[in-house]
């Protein structure tokens, strides 16, 4: 066992139809992509190692990669895929790397179902494992997933039984018709208190039967940390919603518990490299926040909206 245990015990949900019970806090495995791709830092594999163990020591039973997301794969192949039976994988398509220099790579994405099929068999490889969880498309348009036929290469994946489910990772404005075609048994969706958006489609995606994976749901961090972005803060100040922490919670804390408040979502995504932040989120997650603070702070958001 990790030595970052003693966290709390995590809720559970069911993924939508999937079935699959993953907790409510989930890990994002773009943390550990060890380049400089989206602004990741550079990590060793000790690094890497202590975090993903951690995370399953810790009673996370849900873990979000993509085949872009530098050496993240890698890592889980390395170090937890003997671990297998003890987390629901999920991982992207569509994704492509390009290295410009030694620093910089980009990420195209290329929607053909020869590509989304290379994707998928490196992500195996990579990962050690000859099946993951769930496929996600990595936020095509509508008029992409159509064109490329991209659902019957999928569905043939899940045929072959390479996946078990299939899903999405997506944003307005394609987002309402992805929901409508029935097609996804996932989707993932940002939202946090600084990104509401897709608060109402998150609840048509969950009513429709679809299991629901939040990402973005801290804002990237608290300005200061390094990750926050201090000009997404205004509503934040204008709202006043430090009022609302408890004794000795912080603002990260704060946004996680608020995001896992949404009756729709099923599991949050969040990101770190350090395990006592890890316990801190487990933490925070465990304690749901009241839905009469929920309520409030959406009406106090509501009222400082332009």
């Amino acid at each position: 066992m990790s030595e970052t245990t003693g966290s709390a015990a995590l809720p559970t949900n069911d993924l939508g139809r999937t079935g699959l019970s993953v907790t409510k806090l989930g890990y994002g495995a773009m943390e550990v992509r060890g380049s400089r791709i989206w602004g990741g830092r550079p990590i060793e594999d000790n690094q890497a190692e202590t975090i993903l163990n951690a995370v399953l020591d810790n009673g996370i039973t849900f873990i979000d990669t993509a085949n872009d997301y530098g050496r993240s794969e890698e890592y889980i192949g390395r170090y937890i895929s003997g671990r297998r039976d003890e987390f629901v994988l999920a991982t992207k398509c569509g994704c492509t790397v390009v290295r410009r220099d030694d620093t910089t790579d980009d990420t195209p994405h290329v929607w053909t179902r020869d590509n989304l099929f290379r994707g998928l068999h490196e992500s195996l490889d990579r990962m050690k494992t000859d099946y993951v969880d769930i496929i996600q498309l990595h936020n095509p348009s509508v008029e992409e997933t159509e064109q490329g036929d991209l659902v019957a290469a999928l569905q043939e994946m899940k045929q072959q039984g390479k996946v078990r489910w299939i899903g999405i990772s997506s944003t307005e404005p394609h987002l309402q018709a992805y929901i409508e075609s029935g097609v996804f048994d996932t989707f993932q969706i940002p939202y946090s208190a600084l990104e509401r958006q897709h608060e109402r489609l998150i609840q048509e995606a969950a009513d429709a039967g679809a299991g629901v994976i939040i990402r973005g749901g801290v804002a990237r961090g608290e300005p200061g940390a390094g990750l926050g972005d201090a000009d997404r803060w205004g509503a934040w100040e204008a709202a006043k919603l430090d009022e609302l922490l408890d004794p000795g919670e912080n603002r990260t804390q704060f946004l996680l518990r608020f995001t896992n408040a949404h009756p729709g979502m099923d599991t949050n995504i969040v990101g770190t490299l350090n395990p006592e932040h890890l316990v801190e989120n487990i933490n925070a997650a465990a304690k749901p926040l009241p839905t009469d603070t929920y309520a409030e702070a959406k009406r106090r958001l509501d009222s400082v909206a332009d």
